[in-house]
């Protein structure tokens, strides 16, 4: 008896990009691994805690969802983060992958 439906089942070479930096009181490890996949956002991994979040440029706008995502402690930390983001997430279409 089946007890789950598969809903992909895909595999696809990555480009996967490894970072660190850091702020004035912060430092940064990330893993952002971009991929066709979930409409074509890049999957970001912080190598420190293990927390990940899919994030494409509007959601960088958002520096609550950012803070929340990475348990970050302030908007200062969310901003710096999204700064550097920008410049690593490319800003694509979506992807129609669920079409």
């Amino acid at each position: 008896m089946n007890i789950f439906e598969k809903f992909y089942d895909e595999t696809e070479k990555a480009n996967v990009r490894f970072v660190g930096f850091s702020t004035e009181d912060i430092r940064y490890d990330f893993g952002i691994v971009y991929s066709h996949m979930f409409f074509g956002k890049p999957l970001v991994i912080c190598m420190q805690t293990g927390r990940s979040a899919l994030l494409d440029s509007e959601d960088l706008e958002d520096l609550d969802h950012l803070r929340q995502a990475f348990h970050l402690e302030s908007i200062i930390q969310a901003k710096s983060l999204a700064d550097f983001l920008k410049e690593a997430i490319p800003s694509i279409p979506l992807n129609t992958q669920y079409d």
